[in-house]
């Protein structure tokens, strides 16, 4: 399959530059992959959609400040770092900017607390660097690191609990899984109350996911690893809905990549960590879930290929357009689908 089968043309002014003041208020699509018929809704009517022998399953990573701004100690230029992923205690991999200045053995300081030192070159601008430092490491994050935005979001971000779940909770991620963003604790609440059970699961999310893909053939595409979780617990459950005939409805493409990972491996749900990098496109057999509750994602990145991997390209290009024509919101900001 071909780059070119999954871009659309989106206007600028339908990117979210802010966040809606009420999560659920936030409209919703929902498409019936099996039709193609599409209903418009509003965020909250989620509920009227879930049926009690169901299952929600969530993304609780949270999201680190992740870009820090710093100075080289040789030279005092001004340096941009993004945090991407940990391969091991206080060695990361990174983003910088600009990167052809940033060699092996170069020193960034950030204050009087924190430094880095490049220690390796990878592909696309990555370094791998390992971090120095007096005291918690997250709580220095915390005091001097920013919300690492995505690149297509100008305004600045009033409240940086925003571009967090409510239910966030294993901090290492260095995008927000943006589908939980319209959930609120009043509503998870009364699902909950519905009889739906909500189960958790934790994928590191990380950049790569969300780029457009380059090359012209997608089979030619290499996708990032992002780092996964799955307690007994959660696992349990989801086998019993399986078992049951329930539906197991996956919260974004990064619950959905975890689900999916897992169900590849074992052919059923387990207790496990790891890392993947699978990648999701139109031919794709889903073993794991019935249902996503997503938002709507760049031209030509592998997240469309998944959602048309779900629904077929002719429904997902149709829904697009649809969306666009009723101006919805789109991207980390942006309105939510729901594919049933």
């Amino acid at each position: 399959m071909k780059t070119e089968d999954f871009d659309y043309y989106l206007p600028e002014n339908l990117i979210a530059q802010t966040p809606l003041e009420k999560r659920d208020e936030s409209r919703l699509l929902v498409l019936d992959k099996q039709t193609g018929e599409i209903e418009h809704k509003h965020f909250k009517d989620i509920i009227n959609y879930l049926n009690k022998d169901d299952v929600l399953v969530l993304n609780d990573t949270k999201v680190m400040p992740a870009r820090l701004y710093g100075t080289k100690i040789d030279t005092g230029a001004v340096v941009e770092i993004l945090m991407l992923k940990e391969v091991k205690k206080d060695t990361w991999e990174v983003l910088t900017k600009p990167a052809k200045r940033i060699k092996e053995g170069t020193i960034i300081k950030f204050s009087d607390k924190l430094s880095c030192e490049c220690i390796g070159i990878k592909e696309e601008g990555i370094r791998v660097v390992t971090f120095k430092y007096s005291g918690i490491f997250y709580e220095i994050l915390d005091e001097l690191g920013e919300m690492p935005l995505p690149p297509y979001i100008h305004e600045k971000l009033k409240d940086k609990d925003r571009y967090q779940t409510v239910y966030a909770k294993n901090i290492g991620s260095a995008a927000a899984p943006t589908a939980g963003l319209h959930f609120t604790e009043e509503l998870m609440t009364k699902i909950k109350e519905k009889g739906i059970k909500i189960e958790f699961i934790t994928l590191h999310v990380g950049l790569g996911t969300f780029r457009p893909v380059s090359v012209d053939n997608i089979n030619d595409h290499k996708m990032h690893s992002e780092f996964y979780m799955m307690s007994q617990k959660t696992a349990k459950v989801l086998n019993e809905t399986k078992k049951n005939g329930g539906r197991i409805i996956s919260v974004g493409t990064t619950s959905t990549r975890t689900l999916e990972t897992i169900m590849n491996l074992y052919g059923e749900f387990k207790e496990c960590s790891g890392w993947t990098n699978i990648f999701i496109y139109p031919g794709y057999q889903f073993k794991a879930i019935d249902s996503l509750i997503t938002n709507f994602h760049l031209p030509k990145s592998t997240l469309v290929m998944l959602v048309s991997a779900l629904a077929g390209v002719d429904n997902i290009m149709k829904a697009y357009k649809e969306a666009i024509d009723k101006e919805y919101r789109f991207f980390s900001f942006g309105d939510s689908m729901f594919i049933k």
